[in-house]
Formats: structure tokens, sequence, C-alpha cells
């Protein structure tokens, strides 16, 4: 059985799905037998001795965390490690200020231009987050743009459908919205999924089949 930790903690502004998430990590644990799950708004429980009986850490996090030097070493040793990271959401709005953080994700939050019904493209179907979901989606969404974001370091997905939304609301140049991603970090894995910011969406079963699926790959579960 595999230990998941999922942190919970708003420096910044409090997402309203927040509690939602809590109870899904948990219900997906008991429901596949593959995890228990615990969850935390405490940053100081993120530590060597914490991670060492950890298979994956889940960051639902804003602002800047108050982590000591300490604690963000063993954050990126548990992945390079060999063990998971999976963000979610507004993961990429929080720890600006800690450059490997955003390597470790894979870029930082630039905006939403769009909080409204959208397309979701799935690029990539071989992973377990998006087997299910054919060629994507239709979903409401606040949509995150990134920074620090290179389509070229990572594996994309899921995208953002340029024809559901008005484009010159966005703020890349080449248009490029990513939505979920993944890549291997060390001996480790790292996965994000910008979606979830509405509570409608926790409770769909595709959804918390997508949550499930970006844990089972951190966890190295391919099936």
């Amino acid at each position: 059985m595999l230990n998941v930790l999922l942190l919970r903690h708003s420096a910044g502004f409090e997402h309203s799905y927040l509690p939602h998430a809590e109870v899904t990590v948990k219900e997906l644990g008991q429901e596949s037998g593959l995890f228990t799950a615990t969850t935390t708004h405490a940053c100081g429980r993120i530590t060597a001795e914490t991670l060492a009986k950890t298979d994956v850490l889940i960051f639902a996090t804003t602002g800047e965390l108050p982590f000591s030097d300490e604690q963000k070493t063993a954050i990126l040793d548990f992945v390079r490690g060999g063990k998971g990271f999976v963000g979610i959401h507004n993961a990429a709005d929080t720890c600006y200020k800690w450059a490997e953080y955003g390597e470790l994700v894979g870029g930082y939050f630039n905006g939403h231009p769009w909080s409204q019904h959208v397309w979701v493209n799935v690029e990539d179907n071989n992973h377990p987050a998006t087997r299910h979901l054919g060629r994507g989606v239709l979903m409401i969404e606040e949509v995150y743009t990134f920074k620090s974001w290179d389509r070229a370091k990572t594996r994309v997905l899921m995208s953002l459908d340029k024809g559901s939304i008005d484009v010159s609301k966005g703020n890349r140049a080449d248009h490029d919205y990513a939505m979920a991603w993944c890549h291997p970090y060390g001996k480790g894995r790292s996965m994000y999924t910008g979606l979830g910011h509405y509570d409608e969406v926790w409770r769909l079963p595709w959804f918390r089949q997508h949550i499930l699926g970006c844990i089972k790959w951190a966890a190295g579960i391919e099936g």
C-alpha cells in the first residue's frame, strides 16, 4: 500500500475546492486500494523524516510557503531519489522565490484570462490521467497561463483548444496553453494538472479518474 501526502496550504488565495480535494484523494485511495492518503495544512510537516514514509507528495498550495532550506532540499531529494510529485491547479501559483520548485513543476502561474466552459484537447492518451478521456473534454475551468514553461521540456498531456476561447485575451504569442503535463525529475516523476478550480468538477467521475491517474503515474504505475 502506497502512502500519499497532500499539502493544502494557502499563503495566498484560498481556493474553495480544497476541502473537496482532500476528501476526493482519500476516497480515491480507499476505492482503488492503491494508497492511503494523509492531508495537512501544516508546511512544518513536510520534512525528510515524513517524506521517507511517503511515496507521492501532492501540492494544492498558493503563495510563498514557509519552508526552510532543509525542507526545500528534502522535497527535491525526495523526488530526485525516485518518488513522485503531483501539483494540482494552484500548485503553479506558489513558491515563486524558489527557482528549483518552478523547475520541478515545469512553470509558474501567469494569469487566468478565461473562466468559462472550454474544450480541453487530449494530446497524449497513453497515460493513466488521460487514457479514459478520448480526444478531449468540455468543462468549466479557470484556465491558467504559465511563465517559465517550455513544451520542449515536458510531456504535454492536455491543452486548451483555441477554438473554444477568445485568444486575444491570452498572454502567449504562440497561443500554446498546456493544461496538464508530466516529466521525469531525477529518478522520480513530476506531474501537474491545471484542472480543478471549480468545486463541482471534483464530483465528476472523469475528473476523479484523472486525479487518480495523476497519482498513479507519479507513483510509477502506468496501467
